[in-house]
């Protein structure tokens, strides 16, 4: 059997899927590919990601830096992305007609701000490269054979083929069918989502944002994670990149404590706490007779000013030459270490990321071939690798699915 007689097939229609079967047919043109869909729809995730604007990738271009977004596998992507990462996917979507513009946090859009321009980048670029695309084609079992592998699709056809690429996200079928062939799966628990807090200092603040917090959570005697960055509150409690960060650095710790924690917050970590008191000192001479809750001398929000001083027992009609040392103590207190309880998650919108997957040292990533089962490859969410917000995870799929689909074409 030769290279140019090899048929492949990818189970699993989004991004890393698509991404391995158009590297597999491009550099493979005599290679036969087919991919297959349970949905009706390819690529779901991709349409709904970033808002329907699909962040593509992000704007860090040292894999040494890009690797420290994955909070489970950077070690494993540090040789993947010496060989393709962010600035290979910028320049490969360039060359398939879709410029991605960069945000000032580093996202990485198309310009036209439309997920759909991804979508049907991929889709035309597969079908004018020979890729059979099989929508609404769940698969049904995998087994192996002598010379490659069966493939029983649930409504009722088979197809045999020399190499298979399992690309299925955190389908628990793709786990199963990888279980079936050998491997051993990381629980997958969620990753990337939301703190509920039930807390009177942040009710009814739904869309009060915090440019920069300090973030700190605890979720056993000694499990301490930290975190820096935009805060967001919501109708349940907070959002944002600092809270995502911490929930993917986190997720395993958050998931084995059912989602119950201690959360330490600074409003304003670029100040000093004795600064700080020097500061409000200062505003209570300077303005004796004027209303605590109604001047708000430091940078956060006036709405949040005014319910962590009321939470102090600051009333609206205090004024600063009434507040006391024990008072000030406990504002100082609020501002840079308050403490909140978090009794539960919520979801990341329509993006579903989780940590867990098939075990990475069961994968040779030179080629993201099985080291238990020859023939078989895999790419994307499959695998144990999650990145945090901001373009990270589509950038692990894009990687993989190029690597895994250059090899399978190769003998």
């Amino acid at each position: 059997m030769t290279s140019n007689s090899l048929s492949v097939v990818v189970v699993g229609g989004g991004a890393a899927g698509f991404f391995g079967a158009i590297a597999c047919a491009s550099h493979h043109p005599n290679s036969r590919v087919t991919l297959l869909e349970a949905a009706r729809q390819p690529l779901a995730k991709v349409r709904v990601s970033g808002g329907g604007r699909c962040n593509v990738t992000h704007a860090c271009f040292d894999p040494a830096i890009l690797v420290q977004h994955y909070p489970r596998g950077g070690k494993a992507l540090r040789s993947p992305f010496s060989r393709f990462q962010a600035r290979d996917t910028v320049e490969w979507f360039e060359s398939h007609g879709v410029t991605l513009k960069t945000e000032a946090d580093g996202r990485m859009f198309p310009i036209t701000d439309d997920s759909a321009t991804v979508v049907d980048c991929l889709m035309q670029t597969a079908k004018a490269m020979g890729v059979k695309i099989w929508q609404g084609a769940a698969v049904k079992a995998i087994t192996p054979k002598e010379d490659g592998f069966r493939v029983d699709v649930k409504v009722g056809d088979v197809l045999t083929c020399d190499r298979l690429l399992l690309a299925t996200g955190s389908s628990p079928q793709g786990y199963a069918i990888a279980q079936a062939l050998g491997h051993a799966i990381a629980p997958p628990v969620p990753s990337l989502f939301t703190f509920n807090l039930n807390d009177p200092r942040l009710q009814d603040l739904a869309g009060v944002s915090v440019a920069n917090a300090h973030l700190r959570l605890q979720t056993g005697e000694k499990t301490y994670l930290e975190q820096t960055g935009a805060l967001l509150m919501t109708h349940w409690g907070l959002s944002g990149p600092a809270v995502l960060k911490l929930s993917a650095w986190g997720a395993r710790a958050l998931h084995d404590s059912q989602y119950q924690a201690t959360l330490l917050v600074n409003w304003l970590p670029q100040s000093n706490p004795e600064a700080l008191r020097q500061q409000l000192l200062a505003v209570k001479a300077q303005l004796p007779r004027r209303a605590i809750a109604t001047s708000c001398p430091v940078l956060i929000p006036r709405r949040l000013w005014e319910r962590l001083t009321n939470h102090v027992g600051i009333t609206a009609e205090t004024r600063w030459a009434e507040l006391s040392n024990k008072t000030l103590n406990l504002l100082l207190q609020e501002l840079t270490r308050g403490q909140y309880t978090v009794n539960g998650k919520g979801a990341f919108k329509e993006e579903f990321v989780t940590c867990g997957g098939i075990s990475l040292k069961e994968v040779d990533f030179k080629t993201m071939e099985s080291r238990l089962c020859p023939g078989l490859h895999f790419a994307g969410e499959i695998l144990d690798i999650d990145g945090v917000t901001g373009g990270f995870n589509f950038q692990s799929a894009w990687t993989t699915g190029w690597i895994a689909g250059q090899a399978m074409g190769s003998r």
